[in-house]
Formats: C-alpha cells, sequence, structure tokens
C-alpha cells in the first residue's frame, strides 16, 4: 500500500508535458499491479509488465491508441485470474476508452476516481466478489455506452446519477447483485438505451411507468426481485422490444392488453407472479413471440383462440393457474413449430385434444412434450400419440390403456397416474420399460411388467341383470351419504374456525406452538431478527422462554401465503421431514398451522437454530463484517462435504421412504454451532414411489425448475425427478466448494461449464483454479510440512474433485452411488489426517 502512495504522489508532481502523461500512465498500471495479490494466477499473467524490460503498451492486455501511441487506451484483463482490490490510479488513465475486468476475483469496492475516465466507452467489472455501492461518480463519464457490474456482491440503490448525463449509455447490466430501493424512474431518460438488466436482486416498489418511454429498449429483464403493484400499460409503447421478463416478483392486477402491441417480442415471461384476471386475446398479435411464460399465477378464464393461432411458438408455459374450459380439438396443429407446452395445475375439462395424436406429422416434428397434469379432462385416451413426453396424471380418465400406444415409435415417457384407468397394461413398446410410464394411483389395473407389481388379471363372470339394475341406485346412496358427511365436515370447521380464534395444528410426536408464541420468541418477527428471505418465506432467529421446547434458539421459517407454491412447498417440506432423523439433516421442531392477529392463515415451520450460517456464507464471506475475516481449510471442506453426503444417503436409501431433495447447493447447507453440516429446506422434496428404481418421477414432480446452475440436465429435458438428480446437484456442490466459483458466475456463459472449467485443470494447473485462501492455506503449509505431506494434500484436493466430476456426470447413471460417495469422502479425510 505504501509502494502505491508513493506511485499516486508522484502522479501528482509530474508536469503536464505529453511525456509526463505517457509516465503517468505507465505509473497508473503499475498502481494498479501493486493492488493486486501476487501469490496468485494472476501475479503470472501480470509477470511482463515490468518497468524495465518492455514498454508498457506491450504488456499484456494493455492497448494503447494510434493517434496517441503512449497513452493506453484499453486495458482487458478479463478472466485472468486476479485477486486483491481495484487501484483507484486507474482514474488517471485519461485516454482508457474500454476496461474490462470481467470474471476475475477482485474484491473491495468500485473506485469512485473511475468517474474521472471521460473518454470511457465499455466498462466490465462483472463476476467478481466487489462489495459496496455503485458510485455515483461514474455518472461522469457521458460518453459511456455499456456497463457491466453483473454478479458481484454490491448493495445499496441505482444512483440517480447514472440517468442524469449518459445520454450514450446503451447498454446497463446489474444483475446478479443486492441492488435494493425502487427502480429510478428516471432510467426513462437514457435516450440510447436497448439493453436494461436488474434481474436477481431485491429491488421492490412499483414499476415506474416511466419506463414505457424508452421507445429503443429491446431487452428488459427485471426478474427475480421483490417488485410489487402492476404491469405498467405503457410498455405497449416498447415497440423495439425482443425480449421482456418480469417474472419471479410479486406483481399483482391483470396483464395489460397493450402489451399485444409489440410486434417484435420473441420471448415474454410473466410466471411466478400473483397476477389474476384472464389471459388478454391482443397477445395473439405477437406474431415473433416464441417464448409465453404466464405460469404460476392466479389468472383464470380460457386461452382465447388466438393465441393456440400464434405460429411463431416453440414454447407455452400457463401451469399452475386457474384456467378453464375445453382444449381445442385443434389446439396445436395450427401451432408448426411448437416444442412444449406446459398446462398442468389448472381446471381444463373436457377431452384430450385429438391433434396430439397427429403430432407425427411433418409439421409437428418439434413438438415433444405435453403437460396437462393435474386438471379435469376426462374419457379415455387416445390411440395414437405423436409426442415423446406426455402427463395426463392427476385427472378424471378412465377406460383402459390402448395397446396401440406402446408401439408408438416417438413415445419415450408417459405418466398416466392418479387418473380411472382399469383392466390390463401393456407390455409391449415403451410399456416394456417400467421407467418410462408412471401408472400409480390407478387402482383397477391389473398385469403388465412384474416390476409395477400389479395384481394379475383374471377374467370375471358376467354381472346377472338384477345386479346390473341395482348399481345406480347403491352408488345415488352412498354419493348422497358422502355428500351430508362432508357438508357437516365443513360446517363444523367453518364454525369453530369462527368461534375458536387463532389455532395451532400439531405435528405429531412434536411440540404444539401457537401464532402467539412465534410472535413472543421472536419479538414480533422484528427485523433484527430476520435471517434471510426468499421467494417462500422469510427466516427468523428465534427465542422460547418456556419448557415447551428442548432447545431455547430456533429459527422460524415463515410461508409467504400469497406468493405461488408457497403452500406446496410447506406441505412437502412437513411431509418430507415429519418421519426422517439423522444427524446430518435439519432438525425440525415443530410446525404451526394457524391464524394471525389479522384472520389470515399463518404457516411456519420451527427449525433447530444454525449458528454458523450456511456454506454459502463461509464460500462467499461479506468482507464488511465480522464473519467476512473467516474462511474453511481443506479438512473442514471435506468434513461438511462429507455430513451432506451421509444425509443424501440417508433420505435416498436408509429413511422411512426413498426421497430426493431436488435443491443442493450451498446456501441449503447449514452448518451449526460445532461446524457440523446440516441440510435444510425440503420445499421442493419429492417422496419417491416405494420399492421404485432411482429414476421413478415423483407423482408431483412435472413442471419442476431447480435452481439454476445446480439442476441436472434431465430435469430441463423431461423433469425426471431423482436421486441421480441430487448426486449430480452435490456435484457441483462439490466444484464449488474447492474452487470458490458459483456454477452461474459470467466467466461460465460462453459455452464453459464449471465442471468443464475443472476437468481442463485437473491434468496439471489444479492450484491455478483452488478457491484462493485455499490455495494460501496450502501453500503457506508448504514451509511446514514435508515434501510428502504436502503431495498427499494435493492429491487430497484432486480425489475431491474428481469426486465432483464423477457425480456430475451428464448421463444419470454414470454418477456415482452415495454410499460410495461416502465411503470415498471417508478415505480422503482420513488421509487428511494421518498428516
Amino acid at each position: 500500500m505504501a509502494a502505491s502512495l508513493a506511485l499516486l504522489l508522484l502522479l501528482l508532481l509530474c508536469p503536464a508535458s505529453s511525456d509526463a502523461a505517457a509516465a503517468a500512465d505507465e505509473l497508473s498500471l503499475l498502481s494498479f499491479k501493486s493492488f493486486l495479490l501476487p501469490s496468485d494466477g494472476g501475479g503470472l499473467l501480470l509477470a511482463s509488465w515490468n518497468a524495465s524490460s518492455r514498454h508498457y503498451c506491450t504488456w499484456q492486455g494493455v492497448a494503447c491508441g494510434r493517434r496517441h501511441p503512449d497513452r493506453v487506451v484499453e486495458l482487458r484483463l478479463r478472466s485472468s485470474n486476479l485477486s486483491g482490490t481495484i487501484s483507484p490510479s486507474l482514474g488517471n488513465l485519461s485516454f482508457l476508452s474500454k476496461l474490462d475486468l470481467g470474471g476475475n476475483h477482485l474484491s473491495g469496492k468500485i473506485p469512485p476516481e473511475l468517474g474521472r475516465l471521460s473518454r470511457l466507452r465499455w466498462l466490465n467489472l462483472s463476476g467478481n466478489s466487489l462489495q459496496g455501492s455503485i458510485p455515483a461518480a461514474i455518472g461522469a463519464c457521458a460518453h459511456l455506452t455499456g456497463m457491466d457490474l453483473t454478479n458481484n456482491q454490491l448493495r445499496g440503490t441505482i444512483p440517480l446519477q447514472i440517468c442524469a448525463a449518459m445520454e450514450n449509455l446503451a447498454y446497463l447490466y446489474l444483475d446478479g447483485n443486492g441492488l435494493s430501493g425502487q427502480i429510478p424512474g428516471s432510467l426513462a431518460e437514457l435516450p440510447s438505451i436497448q439493453d436494461l438488466s436488474l434481474k436477481n436482486n431485491r429491488l421492490s416498489g412499483h414499476i415506474p411507468s416511466s419506463l414505457g418511454n424508452l421507445t429503443g429498449l429491446s431487452y428488459l429483464d427485471i426478474s427475480n426481485n421483490k417488485l410489487s403493484g402492476p404491469i405498467p400499460s405503457s410498455f405497449g409503447n416498447l415497440t423495439s422490444l425482443s425480449e421482456l421478463d418480469l417474472s419471479d416478483n410479486m406483481l399483482s392486477g391483470s396483464i395489460p392488453s397493450s402489451l399485444g402491441k409489440l410486434a417484435s417480442l420473441s420471448g415474454l415471461d410473466l410466471s411466478d407472479n400473483t397476477l389474476s384476471g384472464a389471459i388478454p386475446s391482443s397477445l395473439g398479435q405477437l406474431s415473433s413471440l416464441s417464448f409465453l411464460g404466464i405460469d404460476s399465477n392466479n389468472l383464470s378464464g380460457v386461452i382465447p383462440d388466438a393465441v393456440w393461432n400464434m405460429s411463431s411458438l416453440t414454447v407455452i408455459g400457463v401451469q399452475y393457474n386457474m384456467l378453464s374450459g375445453m382444449i381445442p380439438a385443434n389446439a396445436f396443429s395450427t401451432l408448426p413449430h411448437l416444442q412444449r407446452v406446459y398446462m398442468d395445475h389448472n381446471l381444463f375439462h373436457g377431452h384430450i385434444p385429438a391433434s396430439i395424436a397427429n403430432a407425427s406429422n411433418i409439421s409437428m416434428l418439434t413438438f415433444v412434450y405435453l403437460s396437462i397434469g393435474a386438471n379435469r379432462i376426462s374419457e379415455s385416451l387416445p390411440k395414437d400419440i405423436g409426442l415423446d413426453t406426455l402427463d395426463l396424471s392427476s385427472n378424471n380418465l378412465s377406460g383402459q390403456i390402448p395397446k396401440s400406444l406402446g408401439d408408438m415409435p416417438i413415445l419415450h415417457s408417459l405418466n398416466l397416474s392418479f387418473n380411472n384407468f382399469a383392466g390390463e397394461v401393456p407390455t409391449n413398446g415403451a410399456f416394456a420399460n417400467a421407467s418410462e410410464f408412471y401408472i400409480e394411483g390407478n387402482a383397477n389395473l391389473c398385469g403388465g411388467m412384474p416390476e409395477l407389481r400389479l395384481p394379475p388379471c383374471f377374467l370375471k363372470p358376467p354381472k346377472r341383470k338384477h345386479q346390473i339394475m341395482l348399481l345406480p341406485i347403491v352408488i345415488s346412496l352412498v354419493s348422497m351419504l358422502a355428500i351430508f358427511s362432508l357438508l357437516f365436515v365443513l360446517h363444523t370447521w367453518h364454525t369453530g374456525r369462527k368461534t375458536e380464534g387463532p389455532t395451532r395444528t400439531q405435528m405429531q410426536g412434536h411440540p404444539m406452538i401457537t401464532y402467539l408464541d412465534l410472535v413472543k420468541a421472536t419479538d414480533g418477527f422484528s427485523p433484527t431478527n430476520l435471517l434471510g428471505s426468499g421467494s417462500f418465506g422469510s427466516v427468523y432467529k428465534g427465542k422460547f422462554d418456556s419448557n415447551n421446547v428442548d432447545t431455547d434458539l430456533v429459527a422460524v421459517k415463515v410461508l409467504k401465503l400469497e406468493t405461488p407454491k408457497a403452500l406446496r412447498t410447506f406441505i412437502a417440506e412437513c411431509e418430507v421431514l415429519r418421519n426422517m432423523r439423522h444427524r446430518n439433516l435439519v432438525k425440525i421442531v415443530t410446525i404451526c398451522s394457524s391464524i394471525d392477529n389479522r384472520g389470515n392463515d399463518f404457516k411456519a415451520i420451527v427449525y433447530d437454530f444454525m449458528a454458523n450460517g450456511s456454506l454459502e456464507d463461509w464460500l462467499y464471506p461479506d468482507t464488511n463484517d465480522e464473519s467476512g475475516k473467516r474462511h474453511l481449510n481443506l479438512y473442514q471442506r471435506v468434513t461438511i462435504l462429507l455430513d451432506v453426503a451421509c444425509a443424501l444417503d440417508y433420505i435416498h436409501c436408509h429413511g422411512p421412504a426413498p426421497a430426493a431433495h431436488c435443491d443442493v447447493k450451498p446456501s441449503n447447507v447449514l452448518l451449526d454451532a460445532d461446524m457440523v453440516a446440516h441440510v435444510g429446506d425440503f420445499g421442493l422434496a419429492k417422496i419417491l414411489v416405494e420399492g421404485s428404481s432411482s429414476m421413478q418421477q415423483s407423482t408431483s414432480s412435472m413442471g419442476f425448475r431447480g435452481t439454476i446452475g445446480y439442476a441436472p440436465p434431465e430435469y430441463g429435458a423431461g423433469n425426471m425427478v431423482s436421486t441421480h438428480g441430487d448426486v449430480y446437484s452435490y456435484g457441483i456442490l462439490v466444484l464449488e466448494t474447492v474452487t470458490g466459483n458459483r456454477p452461474t458466475d459470467n466467466r461460465f456463459r460462453q459455452g464453459l461449464s464449471l465442471r468443464e472449467y475443472v476437468e481442463r485443470a485437473l491434468s496439471d494447473k489444479v492450484m491455478d483454479i483452488v478457491d484462493r485462501q485455499l490455495s494460501l492455506d496450502v501453500q503457506n503449509e508448504h514451509e511446514t510440512l514435508d515434501d510428502s505431506s504436502h503431495k498427499r494434500k494435493i492429491d487430497c484436493l484432486v480425489s475431491v474433485l474428481r469426486l465432483g466430476l464423477s457425480c456430475s456426470h451428464e448421463l444419470p447413471l454414470s454418477r456415482m452411488r452415495t454410499t460410495d460417495i461416502v465411503n470415498e469422502l471417508h478415505a480422503i479425510r482420513e488421509s487428511l489426517l494421518s498428516e
């Protein structure tokens, strides 16, 4: 730091001549170098930055101008494995037009001195670990055309100064940070803006209607924030827009019919909000639309005929709404480019569209996936289905399963679970593989493959005439009795709810907790006790004074019941955890299903408190607090990975029922006071069918998304929930824990994945990809260890990375078994202890 201060002082003392200005550029570069950590791989890269041997314009990553050959105009050090902080001296490179430091490991704050770069046109600091706020001084870079600050740890609000004088700004990417506050309406004052991405932040409030004035905007993504209120009707003025993503917010109201004016729109994603009302028929005017995602809202009514005539559509997602009506017979025949349709969990009725039987026509070869499960579809199956994957589960279908379906060459996966099918199950074609079709929940089926464990089919004698005559009478009497019983139960429940006030629900074997108990324990759900917040709920730290529970400190997860899918995650988590007991699973203390003090439904899950937070907190510590100084050594990381593997082995193979977690990632690995890891957040978990293979699908798994970067490739292709999928996610977690790189880091966007990144370096560049702090530990320990002990530690690192690669294999059946993972990690840990 003293050297860098001397350099800055020397800059101030230099005379204002052209030679002095050139010398100032060289000194600024040397100051930048001095702020980096030389022990990292980036230090090797900057070894050429030596004033005594080469001219600075020839240094790697440096480019000088043509008209001013001694002035630095570009600094391009993208993905160069640089660590350290950004020197303020870069603000002295007065001719700099491009600064690209993306995809490194830089930390600290963005220097406000960068605002002095009056000629700067492109600024890329994405994919680092920068903290603090966005400096308002950057707004002084009036010639800036593009700024990319994605995937850092920036906080605070979007500075108004960015919008004040940047009339040339065309590309603004701020996604993947922790920005909060409202979206400034002054963003509408950026006349040249074309791409605007603010996704994956914590922005709140309403979307400014003034954004509708950005008529040159071609890309707008503000998904995965906390935005509320309506979608501005002024968005209909964005006629140049090709992609609009407002998903994963809390937007309400109806879908504006003005969106039908966006003739250039190719992608529209409004999913995971609380939108209501009908789908406007004006969307049918979007002649270029290929992706339509409006799932997981509160939409009702029918799908307009105009939507079924949008010939450009390739993907339609309307699942998890309250849409109704019949699906037109020719619904899919007018969509020649259609690939996937998600319509499950709605109120559609009638019969299966005849057009799916003709999907094998030459114009329909791309249409491979249709999900209309959990609706009210009735009647029988067509004899021909020209699809690769079809989900018809949880409907009212009846009759026999046509044997001809087994001979369809395209059909590979068929879900007929929880219907009213009867008779013999075919054994030909796709029906010869029990892992390719699903028939559970149909009580009157028989025969089929032995793996299905169905009763054999017997010929039944014909019914007598008087039995047939009595059957309708018996059915009517039973139905009337059932209806009266149901009305009585509903009346009793409704009366009790109105007279008893707040209730409490007990989870068998767990203590009873009331809403008022939780209010007291969390100090009225005080913000000071807030541990974190997500899509489905908020988690608070709580303390019980009574003897009602066997622990004093707890974590209380309060569900946001107004959020789509929140109730389903509550049910799933309770179902999976209620009978599971394991040292490496987060212990559920109890649940609370009650009424709050406003008369609204209230649901919460109470867990043991984890004093050391999550694995994510340790891999990416916030340097602004004391926890930012902590880090994990190799032994601790291996032990944590072993704990997680033991937890997965239990829920996959040794629990009361086989289950898949479906969301294994660092934020769901929690650490107690003794640094023992516990797997938590089972909100997406699925209980697999008893006795089935690990690839057997859960009855409610269709439409599953998972977490990007951790979800296995087969979930995107066919949504097959399995224990193999958990192993893939675990493999990515292993690679992330050792390398310190998220699978969604910016460097992995251009066709390179975290897995490939590790695989390429495994033979001879292992220490180049290992987490910086872990690498420093190993190097420092080398001074106190003999060569054989040091080599054994490197071998352990390689073994852990190889294990991660084996678990994250693209083919599900090629991945390791959890039992083998546990044994391998035990051996690695023993090797580390033997030093």
